[in-house]
């Protein structure tokens, strides 16, 4: 009779140490944004003088440019805006702007290195992977599409208290086309997780 009993993977020295150096910048990222969420928490959580990125829509502007600093005037893009005071609404909704950056970040980060152990380990094609890859596309997704969304309601509230309600700029910058090419991109991965499971557990059955 023969034996069916496989030899566990090991992982090399150099996987080893690849998985550290992963793990090691993938701690680095969130912590450094976990760093970031609390100050810039602790800069809106008083509502007062808070430092705002917003988006114009080519608003005219002087600008000190000119010769010996004259001003000249220029279209207006982006700016920090210094709100002496922010509603509430804004308030939280910039608190929450950095509570799903750090969510998002973290499950990326998180996904992508237990994606790395079990590839590492020889465990390519599994339900446990395709999970993986799944939660980090949309993660990244979902982030990428809110953290300026809140950022854009912060940002209309301090335009608000600025001009008193006279300055309409409410503009949400979305280039659907990248959302549109990342979806599609984590739809294929996943995809192919789950052929690969599939075919994998074929082979093994024809063994």
């Amino acid at each position: 009779m023969s034996s069916s009993r496989q030899e566990k993977p090991t992982v090399s020295r150099w996987d080893a140490a690849a998985l550290a150096l992963f793990a090691l910048a993938g701690a680095a990222i969130v912590i450094t944004t976990i760093i970031g969420a609390v100050i810039r928490i602790g800069e809106v959580l008083p509502g007062t003088n808070v430092p705002v990125h917003a988006v114009f829509n080519g608003t005219p502007a002087e600008a000190p440019i000119g010769p010996g600093g004259d001003a000249v005037i220029v279209e207006l893009e982006s700016a920090t805006l210094i709100a002496p005071t922010l509603p509430a609404a804004s308030v939280g909704a910039l608190v929450i702007q950095q509570l799903v950056l750090v969510a998002a970040v973290t499950l990326v980060v998180g996904a992508l290195l237990w994606l790395s152990i079990n590839i590492i380990r020889q465990r390519v094609f599994s339900p446990t992977n395709t999970v993986l890859v799944a939660v980090a596309g949309f993660a990244g997704l979902a982030g990428a599409f809110l953290v300026p969304f809140f950022g854009n309601m912060g940002a209309n509230g301090a335009f608000a208290q600025i001009s008193a309600g006279t300055f309409d700029n409410v503009i949400l910058q979305v280039e659907i086309g990248p959302y549109i090419l990342a979806a599609f991109v984590v739809a294929v991965a996943c995809l192919a997780f789950t052929v690969g499971q599939r075919l994998q557990r074929d082979t093994e059955g024809l063994v």
